[in-house]
């Protein structure tokens, strides 16, 4: 029984192997390295003869002074991505929803989705140009209304909510596909069956769209826990700067600047280990939660 099952199914097993041999190689044969966390790492001594410390790079990380305003800042700028990450889109979808030109609807959803295809490094470059205190387009068009110029890079009061709102930018566009796609599930007889009692099109959307679609909603924000302590390398190290170090300063740069710049491998692995210790058991948490409110299952 095996055997023919084997004989029959064979390629199918085969075609996984690349993904799999990808995976042991770069995700799980990295995993190994974590004992660098717990030694005082040498490079020219290897993993196996440098010096082991034990819990000695924790301590010195939970002295350090900026630790603390760090984690506060990865967790602030996090948080605050997941909530206006998960109203934008779906207001987006709401609103596209409800467009009857299906041209001018999927020319609309083609152009909010374009900006998830461009990299940080792009975006980077754009948005220093766009936001520059000096000849920047919205500078610019704070002049004109009589603001003083407003330095968004730079400045620690806005940088974080610059952050968020190019962060909610270019990434909205992709979430509000999902959304939309869960729009399309909702039986068109409960949008019937509404206008006939005299609901309007808001009365619709308050007791059939979004009821409908709510089951999406809670696994969508629940899955996003997992993404607490991941405030955004990329885009962070593209648009900070030592003046915004109080605001934008997050968990990745500062293993970035320690593992790097400073050369303290098992400090800044133990950084790292920390974040991925507490991510995951956000992300156990999320699971839980979908599976018990959205019957979410992975298997």
């Amino acid at each position: 029984m095996f055997g023919k099952r084997w004989a029959r199914e064979w390629y199918f097993h085969a075609m996984l192997l690349p993904a799999v041999a990808l995976v042991l190689i770069y995700c799980y044969g990295p995993m190994a390295g974590m004992a660098i966390a717990f030694e005082k790492y040498v490079p020219a001594k290897g993993m196996i003869d440098s010096k082991w410390v034990g819990l000695d790079n924790f301590d010195f990380v939970l002295s350090l002074p900026d630790t603390y305003r760090v984690l506060y800042n990865t967790v602030f700028i996090a948080f605050m991505k997941m909530v206006c990450g998960l109203i934008a889109p779906l207001a987006t979808a709401l609103l596209l929803n409800e467009l009857r030109k299906i041209a001018f609807k999927r020319v609309f959803q083609t152009l909010i989705y374009l900006p998830h295809f461009l990299s940080w490094i792009i975006l980077g470059g754009i948005l220093l140009d766009i936001l520059s205190p000096s000849s920047g387009l919205v500078n610019q068009v704070l002049k004109s209304f009589g603001i003083e110029p407003v330095f968004f890079l730079g400045d620690n009061r806005w940088f974080p909510f610059v952050l968020v709102a190019t962060d909610v930018w270019k990434e909205f566009g992709f979430g509000t596909i999902v959304y939309l796609a869960a729009l399309t599930g909702i039986n068109p007889a409960l949008y019937e069956a509404a206008e006939i009692d005299g609901a309007g099109r808001w009365k619709q959307t308050l007791n059939v769209t979004l009821p409908g679609i709510v089951p999406i909603i809670i696994l969508l924000s629940t899955l996003s826990l997992g993404q607490i302590l991941n405030a955004g390398f990329d885009q962070v190290f593209n648009l900070y700067n030592s003046q915004v170090y109080e605001s934008g300063d997050i968990i990745d740069t500062l293993v970035y600047r320690l593992g790097l710049e400073q050369y303290q491998y098992g400090v800044a692995t133990a950084v790292g280990l920390f974040k991925s210790v507490v991510s995951f058991l956000f992300i156990s948490l999320s699971y839980a939660l979908a599976y018990r409110y959205a019957n979410y299952r992975i298997f």
